[in-house]
């Protein structure tokens, strides 16, 4: 798709690298523990407790987040593959 968007032109490029750098940045603020927006999560959650998520639970939403993160790159992984 970058190919095709620089044949288009400079301008049609720029567009399309600005949308790809907007979707990761929406993607990396999802609630999800082991990106930004999961940190962000355990921060929210630690200031209505008043005191820190402990490591046990912090450790298993890290894990789940990873399981989920490795999921969706599987689907999408898959959807590429049986586009060929």
């Amino acid at each position: 798709m970058a190919g095709a968007s620089a044949d288009h032109g400079l301008v049609s490029f720029l567009q399309f690298v600005a949308l790809l750098s907007i979707s990761l940045a929406v993607l990396n603020l999802l609630p999800v523990p082991v990106l930004d927006g999961g940190h962000l999560a355990y921060y929210l959650v630690e200031l209505i407790k008043g005191s820190p998520v402990s490591d046990k639970v912090q450790e298993l939403g890290y894990r789940v987040g990873l399981f989920l993160i490795i999921g969706l790159m599987g689907v999408a992984i898959y959807n590429d593959i049986a586009r060929l």
